[in-house]
């Protein structure tokens, strides 16, 4: 008779599980919580303590770890001196087990818990089991997904013994073990106050398979940190499925209006910046203020709102091309409105960020690790100019400076009523940038004449202040810390511009 150990903390589906392995003649060994489930399920597993000889010791800190268990689990069935060894010791080989492990995972990321409570979850039986029954693939079954119940159910029942399964199941459970203790080891690393440790251990999960890359020619996929996390928590309403594209472009858009908090704010995006970025008294009025900055350009493009989305604001959208449109919410009338435009892809939710998440960009041969930007604000920073900014300018300034950090760099921001009028992005030079979003509002129909202007990084020389008062630009805002400082400011004061300095850069490579 075949034997199957299962010891699992998510339990969905193993009483059915069980059930079906019983009824196919399988004797079942189980422990502690598994074995208290299936006995209400109407099964009688043999406890793992009777195959051991031993109690669970050490309130279950040890229970698996023991000959019985890993010799029924690595013995070779091939080779006759494994299975003397089995023999002669009396131990019965197991030939499936079904573990997955404590919620370490959950208990870390909950509030309040305390490290002692984290620590009971770090688990060291069942890695070993998965181990041991994954090291020995060609022999023993190992599940660790509940998706994979049925299927290996199914394969037994048709007695189908599927190698290709096995190899399958078996890199789940070194895959499983490995994501397990790099969280274990990620914890550790911030209970130190350490966050770039010696080796960093990152770990994903498929979160779907995608039609292309950044071109037809390329494969991709999207891996997850966390199911149900960032990009991932959100709930697709209606379109066709996300691309590479989409999905960079929607990271684009929501560094945009993430800084903008719950106020109302939409972002308009194309190739991951933006081409219009707006606040206003709903989300209608932004969207309608972001767009007036560049609507050549909003031509598909991926869009996102801080607020609600109602069937005006959706209407709106809809009479233009968009590729996706995100929300924290839309009204049924909403979703209606966008359902006609069939390829528009409409997702609701609240992206946010993992704690204590860094920044990755991958570099051939390595990773280059940073922290996530801090959000933009208004402290600390110096008027440099003889002139201030007037009230008005200083609402637009602060505006500009928390625009202007989701532009590429080198990047300039003109604003005006807290929204673009012109953006310049990912130029070489600032200069060149500061022409660009000039170019880019009077093409456009914007009056530049008493409008800001933001800068991601400082003026290296004063031909950008100078450009600036050609197109009627009374105020700057800049990080400074240039050598040439003296001469850029000097360069506003001759134009009567009010320039404050942020001390603070805000590139986006």
């Amino acid at each position: 008779m075949p034997r199957a150990l299962l010891s699992v903390s998510d339990k969905r589906g193993v009483a059915e599980f069980a059930k079906g392995l019983s009824t196919l003649g399988w004797e079942l060994v189980s422990t502690g919580g598994t074995s208290k489930a299936l006995r209400e399920a109407g099964l009688s597993p043999i406890d793992v303590s009777q195959v051991t000889g031993y109690p669970e010791l050490m309130d279950g800190r040890v229970k698996t770890l023991h000959p019985a268990v890993h010799g029924g689990l690595l013995a070779r069935r091939g080779l006759p001196e494994h299975m003397g060894a089995l023999g002669d010791h009396r131990i019965v080989p197991i030939d499936l087990i079904a573990v997955n492990l404590y919620p370490f995972l959950e208990t870390s990321a909950r509030k309040g818990a305390s490290p002692e409570d984290v620590i009971e979850q770090i688990d060291i039986g069942g890695p070993s089991m998965l181990r041991s029954a994954a090291k020995n693939f060609e022999s023993v079954t190992v599940v660790v997904d509940v998706e994979d119940y049925q299927r290996v159910l199914a394969g037994i029942e048709a007695g189908d013994d599927d190698m290709d399964l096995r190899r399958l199941l078996a890199a789940k459970a070194f895959a499983h073990t490995a994501a397990y203790d790099a969280a274990i080891a990620a914890w550790f690393s911030r209970q130190r106050g350490e966050q770039f440790p010696e080796h960093a251990i990152l770990s994903f999960e498929l979160g779907q398979a995608l039609r292309y890359g950044e071109n037809p020619d390329q494969k991709a996929a999207f891996y997850v940190e966390r199911r149900g996390a960032g990009l991932a928590g959100l709930v697709q309403r209606g379109g066709k499925e996300l691309s590479f594209n989409n999905l960079l472009d929607l990271e684009g858009a929501l560094i945009a209006t993430d800084v903008f908090g719950d106020e109302p704010c939409c972002a308009i995006v194309k190739h991951t910046t933006p081409c219009g970025l707006a606040t206003g008294t709903s989300a209608m009025d932004a969207y309608r203020k972001a767009l007036a900055c560049d609507p050549v350009s909003a031509f598909g493009s991926v869009i996102s709102f801080t607020v609600p989305v109602d069937g005006a604001a959706a209407d709106a959208v809809a009479s233009l091309f968009v590729e996706c449109v995100v929300a924290p919410e839309f009204s049924e009338e909403a979703v209606e409105i966008l359902g006609r435009k069939k390829n528009l892809r409409v997702l609701e939710g609240t992206a946010r960020w993992n704690a204590n998440a860094l920044d990755f960009k991958r570099v051939r041969g390595g990773m280059l690790m940073q922290e996530r930007p801090a959000a933009a604000s208004g402290e600390g920073w110096e008027t440099v100019t003889r002139r201030s900014p007037t009230p008005v300018e200083l609402e637009d300034l602060r505006f500009a400076w928390r625009a202007v950090g989701s532009v590429k760099s080198n990047a300039i921001v003109l604003a005006r009523a807290q929204a673009t009028i012109g953006i310049g992005a990912g130029q070489m030079s600032r200069v060149d940038a500061a022409f660009v979003a000039v170019h880019k509002a009077r093409t456009v129909g914007h009056a530049t004449e008493g409008a800001v202007l933001g800068s991601d990084a400082f003026f290296p020389f004063r031909d950008g202040v100078d450009q600036a008062a050609e197109a009627g630009i009374t105020a700057i805002v800049q990080p400074g810390g240039s050598v040439r400082d003296a001469d850029v400011i000097s360069a506003a004061d001759e134009h009567n511009i009010a320039m404050v300095f942020t001390g603070k850069r805000q590139f986006r490579h």
